[in-house]
């Protein structure tokens, strides 16, 4: 007779009535999601599937999915055990991809692995998953936990987030749209967002700096508060000008800048042209510049410098459309435009060599 003690899946490192414990922790913050959305969300479903109703609001309509993830900014948030805006970063950075189409986002999923469950960490960011939800106007429709020992050290865990829109066929925004004399509206960020933390790390490379609780020369906040703030949703400002005459295309600014992102919405023939000292730039990137220090054309081609989303539109309806971007709380400002591309590369910063 084999006398070694059975294995169970617990003693693999998996314990399924944590996840099942979890699972109904978090609840509450999925159902808080889906009060703006009467009579969309189908009860239960089958129980292994989330289902959401279009209804006859729309008469073409076309779906807008994204994905992403939060990149190296979750292993700052893991190092300092700040963890309640990392979900907001998520929604932020699917949902704000979803709606440069025009779309209006209607829900939202997530994948969260680690290597031991960790219900109340993990509950915080389902939290701040149901908050970028609410903030985006979209139900956290369901997700999937995951327990991977053999995978994840103890502590260490990785998201993923997937975003539906909806828009119909005749209002899609693209880059075809976009005409040589548009205006290029800029929305301003919170700061560094999701991106670029891999140097972000490497400017403030002393552990002991990490903990985040100095203030530096120009800061308004404590080093930890700067580069934790959560991605802005722009959902509100999107849904403003949705179906606006003379609103071209939108760029959402991530990992690249304004160059990596706004070529983007560019037809061949045209470039975009931006004016820094339009805008307000946070006080943060002019401490990783100088701290690193980073050269001001890698500043720009890495991070969102100050803009999170941007506006193409017909210089004759510019008016209307930032008059509708302030009533929905923004603070947009003329940040460029577009103009023939006779030389040069697709998006130029004045003042700024490459």
């Amino acid at each position: 007779m084999d006398e070694r003690p059975s294995l169970t899946y617990r003693s693999a490192g998996v314990d399924v009535s944590a996840g099942e414990s979890f699972a109904e922790k978090i609840a509450g913050a999925l159902r808080s999601t889906h009060l703006a959305h009467p009579g969309r969300i189908l009860g239960e479903g089958s129980g292994f599937a989330g289902m959401f109703r279009l209804g006859a609001s729309y008469r073409d309509p076309v779906l807008v999915s994204g994905a992403d993830g939060v990149g190296t900014k979750l292993k700052l948030v893991q190092h300092l055990g700040a963890h309640a805006g990392i979900g907001v970063d998520l929604v932020a950075m699917c949902v704000n991809d979803v709606i440069t189409s025009g779309a209006a986002p209607l829900f939202f999923l997530d994948y969260i692995a680690s290597g031991k469950l960790e219900p109340e960490v993990l509950a915080s960011v389902v939290d701040g998953i149901a908050q970028g939800c609410l903030d985006a106007g979209c139900a956290l429709l369901g997700g999937e936990t995951a327990e991977m020992p053999d995978f994840y050290e103890a502590g260490v865990y990785d998201l993923a987030g997937f975003a539906v829109g909806a828009v119909e066929r005749e209002e899609i925004l693209e880059a075809s749209n976009v005409r040589e004399g548009d205006v290029l509206i800029g929305l301003l960020s919170s700061g560094i967002h999701s991106n670029g933390y891999s140097l972000v790390r490497r400017v403030f490379d002393d552990p002991d700096e990490w903990a985040g609780d100095e203030i530096y020369p120009g800061l308004d906040t404590s080093l930890k508060e700067a580069l934790l703030a959560p991605t802005r949703i722009y959902a509100s400002a999107a849904n403003a000008i949705r179906g606006q005459k003379g609103v071209h295309a939108i760029a959402h600014v991530t990992g690249g800048g304004l160059p990596g992102n706004v070529n983007r919405i560019l037809p061949p023939g045209l470039q975009a042209v931006f004016h820094p000292g339009s805008w307000p730039e946070p006080d943060i990137f002019g401490l990783i510049e100088k701290r690193g220090p980073v050269r001001r054309d890698e500043m720009f081609g890495t991070f969102n410098m100050g803009i999170g989303l941007v506006v193409a539109a017909d210089s004759g309806a510019v008016g209307e459309v930032m008059d509708a971007l302030r009533k929905s709380g923004e603070a947009p400002c003329r940040a460029g435009e577009v103009r023939a591309r006779k030389e040069g590369a697709a998006v130029v910063i004045e003042g700024v060599e490459p």
